[in-house]
């Protein structure tokens, strides 16, 4: 840093012992003219108890970069540490997007995927431990259904800051944060999320694809509300859609949507369907979902199944919708039939029906008037 100290003449260059020489003799002729020397804070140090002037130049050469330090700063004020558990393949799908918005991200996983981490400018850890030593702002849950109450109480949730985010991205959300609110205390904040896409639904653009969320527990704070948003940022950025809804009415949507698509595509699979030289438009839509839904473990079918209350509702309507149009076919067919073996006698309004039936014992009426009418159709 530079200090600019007033001085009463000007210094000799060529001599540090006579540098400050006028200082002494203030009624000297020179004085009458002020001038400023440069000099380093250690050549004016003994001087400390006289009166000067210091100017601080924050373009002056420095040990390093003032503007750059303050620009990373800025940068660094919109960074999340995000910490990934289960990095399967929906974590590293979203931990990209995460790395290219300037994120830094964490992971951990039973199986090792460093090596993939790596490749994908991601931070491994095997051991929970090590990772939650790490102060994420996040934890995001990219679970299965099934295992997330287990991996949610395994992790050593005492080493992370007292108010961390924790999120999830499962296809079910009342479960999520029933065990979030079972098993997390009080000052940790939660958000319960739901892409309704996935790697292959979102590989090219996630722009338009809907992103429903749920604020369950944030508490109060400027630093904790932006965090959330920051977090939120991330797939706003990315085009999704944006839809703001409470656990429970995601449940019963996706009952009716999600669930019903998954398994109209698994009972396609049983049927063991084909490419054919003449596949209609239509026909093409229903291999695409068999092999969406395929591709998917059943662990996400049975989860969408188990954990959600209203799956079972809805596979029961299934059934019956399906029950009565097999009725309505067959009651076309059986139509048909009877045209095809009483057409003629019906046609002519001849057919006859039994008013009543006679009493036990007693032989069929003959036919007549009384006995017998035409049957209306």
């Amino acid at each position: 840093m530079l200090s600019f100290t007033p001085l009463q003449s000007k210094p000799n260059p060529t001599s540090n012992s006579n540098r400050f020489s006028n200082l002494t003799n203030p009624t000297s002729s020179s004085s009458r003219r002020r001038h400023f020397s440069v000099s380093s804070p250690s050549e004016v140090s003994h001087y400390r108890g006289r009166r000067r002037l210091s100017i601080k130049a924050i373009d002056a050469a420095q040990p390093y970069d003032y503007e750059a330090l303050v620009s990373n700063q800025y940068a660094q004020s919109g960074r999340l540490k995000i910490g990934i558990v289960g990095f399967g393949n929906f974590g590293q799908f979203l931990a990209k997007s995460f790395v290219s918005k300037g994120h830094l991200v964490l992971a951990h996983s039973r199986t090792d995927y460093s090596q993939i981490a790596n490749s994908l400018g991601v931070s491994f850890f095997q051991d929970p431990h090590d990772l939650c030593e790490q102060h994420p702002d996040v934890i995001v849950l990219c679970t299965s259904i099934i295992s997330t109450e287990t991996v949610l109480r395994s992790l050593p949730i005492q080493r992370l800051k007292r108010n961390t985010l924790f999120v999830d991205v499962l296809s079910v959300k009342e479960f999520p944060k029933n065990i979030f609110l079972q098993v997390l205390p009080t000052h940790f904040d939660i958000l319960c999320t739901h892409p309704m896409f996935g790697p292959e639904s979102g590989k090219d653009s996630w722009k338009d694809l809907i992103f429903m969320f749920d604020k369950v527990r944030i508490g109060e704070g400027r630093s904790r509300t932006a965090r959330v948003d920051k977090f939120l940022d991330i797939f706003e950025k990315e085009g999704c859609r944006m839809v703001p809804m409470s656990c429970a009415e995601h449940d019963k949507h996706a009952a009716g949507s999600q669930f019903i698509t998954h398994t109209m595509g698994r009972v396609l699979e049983k049927l063991g369907l084909e490419t054919t030289p003449i596949n209609t438009k239509g026909y093409e839509t229903l291999l695409n979902l068999v092999d969406n839904t395929s591709s998917d473990s059943f662990d996400l079918y049975y989860g969408l199944f188990m954990y959600n209350k209203n799956a079972m509702e809805e596979l029961e309507r299934l059934d019956l919708a399906f029950e009565a149009l097999k009725k309505e076919l067959f009651g076309h067919l059986h139509d048909l039939l009877r045209k095809q073996l009483f057409g003629k006698a019906e046609e002519a309004g001849q057919r006859r029906v039994l008013t009543k039936l006679p009493r036990n014992g007693y032989a069929l009426p003959a036919p007549s008037s009384d006995a017998v009418k035409p049957e209306n159709n």
